[in-house]
């Protein structure tokens, strides 16, 4: 029988918006473990590293070289029996690092049914058949953006901002702003369903804006953003919907557009919720929701899928008729996008004076495919001891050393970048190992609410 626990070796993608050489934290995360021939190159973009069974980028076990995949579906009990009824034998999740350097496209990640639909039509762009809720937890300061704004600071932009207000036309605007005054507070459904059909009204008037027009007004808004800093986006008449940082949103527009000239993203952002991240701090996007990255390195897991639908700040293949489409159109205010870790119930760990500050945090989301225990451990010594669960795990050391052990058996040096796989029904241990630096691990894992462990329920 597969002893539950190996160490892993995982890829890296380069994309345009990755961080550069060493910089990236999936390069170097992906250096600590390397395919052979694989070095950082001091002058190429590294995005993501992967870690699971997709296709596009399989793991591999470091021992044997075989891919994680084919460790899974030869030994079901890896897995549990029901996750694998239920998933098909590959992992239900997929598990990433991103380290963003420029901005990374405006899109949205479909539901299951329009996922079949899209992969169904398009396969090379909709490579599979599967949703993509994601969730992301900032390892360093993030910014993104998340969500539609709600509806008061939108029709401010559209009265404050003229370029913004060109490209959408003056008719357009009034009748978004006639349609959604005065009831964004509402809890009747009737009238939220009406303001989201009036933001979807606007916002695919946005979307078919021609390039002739969006090169023109960003040169409008350009100007505004470099000649008048401190007062941009403002207007004196609804000082009470000003943005607080008007001098920040300036500078954002310039970076930007300085990444994508002439993008129609530009002007998305005045739609969308900008939102910054400190380490530690998450949020989770459903399927339809409409996002953007923009800089920073991010612990990201997901439902085991590549499906994007693009639409803006990319050279890649755009579908804003799908975007505009199928988005949820939901809005709110940028606290309701973020995510409140709690304390992981199911973990011992030693209460040392040395290592009284150790924690253990976890991010649960709304949906069975995935959560991710963020674990710190604050002296040499201090141990974390992971319970049984019934289903499969990853877990990833993003800073200090240490030691991870399934049972007397098998164990492993653990350093930074090192992922490893933890098999269901298996305790876990992990252990700081170095004074003076905290040992910090993510560990994505699916565990299904009616899958038993160690055989009960």
């Amino acid at each position: 029988m597969q002893v539950p626990l190996f160490r892993l070796q995982c890829g890296v993608n380069s994309y345009g918006w990755g961080k550069v050489g060493s910089e990236s934290a999936a390069a170097r995360y992906a250096a600590a473990t390397p395919v052979e021939g694989f070095s950082v190159e001091s002058d190429k973009r590294y995005a993501e590293l992967w870690m699971g069974t997709h296709p596009s980028l399989p793991s591999k076990d470091v021992e044997t070289q075989r891919s994680l995949l084919d460790l899974v579906q030869t030994n079901k009990a890896l897995m549990s029996t029901e996750i694998v009824s239920r998933y098909g034998g590959k992992l239900p999740f997929l598990f990433k690092i991103l380290s963003i350097g420029k901005a990374l496209s405006i899109q949205a990640h479909p539901n299951k049914k329009l996922a079949e639909t899209l992969h169904a039509r398009d396969s090379k762009n909709y490579p599979d058949d599967n949703h993509k809720p994601e969730m992301t937890i900032a390892v360093t300061p993030f910014e993104g953006l998340c969500g539609f704004r709600p509806l008061a600071e939108i029709v401010h932009f559209l009265r404050a901002v003229e370029p913004l207000r060109d490209l959408v036309g003056g008719a357009a605007a009034e009748a978004f702003e006639k349609a959604v005054s005065g009831q964004e507070a509402s809890q009747d459904e009737a009238v939220t369903q009406k303001n989201k059909a009036a933001l979807r009204e606007v916002f695919t008037k946005l979307m078919q804006s021609s390039q002739e027009a969006i090169t023109s007004a960003t040169q409008k808004l350009t100007s505004a953003a470099e000649s008048s800093p401190e007062t941009f986006a403002t207007s004196s008449a609804s000082p009470d919907t000003n943005p607080a940082n008007p001098d920040e949103l300036a500078e954002l527009v310039i970076r930007l557009n300085g990444q994508f000239p002439n993008d129609i993203g530009l002007f998305v952002l005045f739609f969308l919720n900008f939102i910054k991240l400190e380490p530690g701090e998450a949020m989770f996007l459903k399927a339809d929701d409409i996002h953007a990255y923009i800089s920073g390195d991010i612990v990201e897991c997901m439902a085991s899928s590549d499906n994007v639908v693009r639409a803006g700040f990319t050279p890649k293949f755009k579908d804003v008729s799908t975007l505009t489409s199928m988005l949820t159109y939901s809005y709110a205010p940028i606290e309701e996008q973020k995510m409140t870790p709690t304390e992981y119930p199911y973990m011992k760990m030693n209460t040392t004076a040395y290592s009284s500050g150790s924690s253990a945090s976890l991010y649960d989301p709304p949906i069975e495919e995935f959560s991710v225990i963020k674990t710190d451990l604050k002296s040499a010594g201090a141990k974390a001891t992971f319970e049984p669960i019934g289903g499969p795990s990853i877990i990833i050391c993003t800073a200090g050393e240490g030691k991870i052990s399934v049972g007397p058996a098998k164990s492993f040096d653990m350093k930074e970048g090192y992922v490893f796989f933890v098999g269901a029904t298996a305790e876990c241990v992990i252990e700081s190992t170095v004074d003076g630096k905290d040992l910090t691990t993510f560990k994505a894992f699916c565990e299904l609410a009616d899958a038993p462990v160690n055989g009960n329920l």
